[in-house]
């Protein structure tokens, strides 16, 4: 949703940029972020063919939340990427285009949805357990390629010739890297002919430009892998860090992001003038899970000199874990803490932020749950205001 009326408002922006009287009115963009859990092309397929509406519950109760929230710019994590590209549009078209509960019906007239890492065989055994056709020996965990991929929906024009994606950048690449290949004392779970070719990015990581008014805002969107599902080596909580690590060193930019080259052959990072929201599933709380060298991966953008942190609560979370300090409880995003993020630069004018996690006594609290009812995770979304 944009507040008031968007169209009004850049009317009245073009007539005052032309010398009019009138002068342009702040209005805010909603940025969001939503892990909608194993958003599968098999949940997409449940439908009322006469109708064209999508009948999976899960699903349902998605659509439903975001019909509430109503984002402007909206990152789904875990949907299927298809070659066809079908997947991003049916959930549009079988979930969203209908009014759910009583919502108006949602739509984004752009779509940014582009090949990732999960599911994608590598042909080598990377998971050492003597076989290398498993979900673990993917470029990036998955059971066929494309599940758990990404999907920006945008409501403002995507600037496409100027996106860059970073897919297929090797981890090796990363000066002064976390990889464990037996180096700067690292264990030697990678042999050097198996490191030599691994990607870091486990689904990609996009700069995709949104053009707002006169003015361009870089969508820096990924899912870094959970630091989990590993052994003492680490493997999975090291390249969670340094994928975080690449959007800490991105947006520096200079001799810092010097070694970056994205899939296109275009190297270095973010100019310094650029604004930016970082935003997705970053499988990494501040507060908890596991450190590398005694500090949490998310540090590097939580402390970063160009990013501003809203830290989005909600009550749910706060009557939920009961378990944790009320400040953390009051941030988390999932069952396991503060794992969503939607952090814009320290340029943009922040008006509110939020976790969809109704309390109780709040409205469509039945939508959220431990039992996934529409996510193990919980959406985030921020407000930011533009002349």
């Amino acid at each position: 949703m944009i507040r008031a009326n968007w169209l009004v408002s850049i009317g009245m922006l073009l007539l005052w940029a032309s010398g009019g009287t009138h002068h342009a009115k702040a209005e805010s963009l909603r940025f969001a972020t939503f892990n909608i859990w194993e958003l599968s092309r098999e949940k997409l397929d449940r439908f009322d063919p006469e109708s064209g509406r999508g009948t999976d519950p899960q699903l349902l109760a998605a659509a439903t939340i975001l019909q509430r929230v109503r984002p402007d710019v909206l990152l789904v994590n875990e949907i299927d990427f298809d070659d066809a590209r079908e997947n991003a549009r049916l959930f549009a078209e079988r979930y969203l285009a209908f009014g759910q509960q009583g919502e108006a019906p949602l739509s984004y007239p752009e779509v940014w949805f582009e090949p990732v890492n999960t599911g994608v065989p590598s042909g080598l055994d990377l998971n050492r357990d003597g076989q290398s056709d498993g979900p673990d020996d993917a470029w990036g965990y998955g059971r066929y390629p494309g599940q758990y991929g990404m999907a920006l929906y945008s409501r403002v024009p995507i600037d496409r010739q100027a996106a860059r994606t970073f897919q297929k950048f090797l981890w090796r690449d990363m000066p002064g890297h976390q990889m464990p290949d037996g180096t700067a004392g690292r264990a030697d779970w990678y042999p050097a002919g198996i490191a030599d070719q691994l990607r870091l990015s486990s689904k990609s990581h996009w700069d995709v430009p949104l053009r707002i008014g006169g003015r361009t805002v870089h969508v820096l969107a990924s899912h870094p892998t959970p630091p989990v599902f590993d052994g003492p080596e680490n493997r999975n909580g090291r390249r969670n860090h340094d994928e975080i690590r690449l959007w800490s060193d991105y947006i520096r930019g200079g001799d810092v992001a010097a070694y970056l080259i994205d899939d296109a052959g275009t190297r270095g990072g973010l100019p310094a003038d650029q604004s930016f929201v970082v935003m997705g599933d970053l499988n990494a709380d501040p507060d908890k899970g596991e450190l590398l060298e005694g500090v949490a991966p998310i540090r590097q953008l939580l402390d970063h000199p160009r990013i501003q942190d809203p830290r989005p609560t909600s009550r749910g979370g706060l009557a939920a874990k009961r378990d944790i300090p009320r400040e953390q409880a009051a941030a988390a995003t999932s069952n396991w803490g503060r794992l969503d993020y939607v952090l814009p630069s320290r340029d943009l004018q922040v008006v509110a932020s939020g976790v969809f996690w109704p309390a109780a006594d709040e409205p469509l609290a039945d939508l959220v749950g431990l039992d996934r009812r529409s996510s193990d995770h919980r959406l985030v979304w921020v407000d930011i205001a533009f002349e």
